[in-house]
């Protein structure tokens, strides 16, 4: 009785672990924003998630990837302020700490990624090397 309840404390342990873990990305309150708007559009899918990743190529090696996208079986859902993000789960050695802003002044405007594992990045700041 007692392995019983040791191994039902065990895998009860292991899937609050799975829920509550943290994303590898965070979103500042004005990415938040925007995102909402974005998702508030009347043609917008519902069915799509926030996507956040890499893709090999840019200036420094490596682009970041963002966008609405369909999720995949390679992919690791999370939730941040009440936005569904999906993210491959191989791209979240790059990205891990990393912040999604969104900027509209006047030098600046749209999202720009801050990326701690970054050892270089391009000018414009959409693609890194690591």
């Amino acid at each position: 009785m007692c392995n019983r309840i040791f191994v039902a404390y065990i895998y009860m342990m292991m899937q609050t672990e799975q829920l509550t873990e943290a994303a590898p990305v965070t979103l500042t309150a004005s990415a938040v924003a925007e995102v909402k708007r974005l998702m508030a559009a009347p043609d917008f899918a519902t069915d799509q998630f926030l996507r956040v990743g890499v893709k090999g190529g840019g200036c420094s090696g490596l682009s970041y990837v963002l966008g609405f996208d369909k999720k995949e079986d390679d992919d690791a859902q999370y939730e941040i302020e009440g936005i569904a993000v999906i993210v491959k789960k191989a791209h979240g050695i790059y990205l891990h700490g990393m912040a999604v802003d969104y900027e509209h002044g006047l030098n600046a405007r749209g999202f720009t990624f801050k990326n701690p594992n970054a050892s270089s990045t391009c000018g414009c700041g959409s693609s890194f090397s690591v």
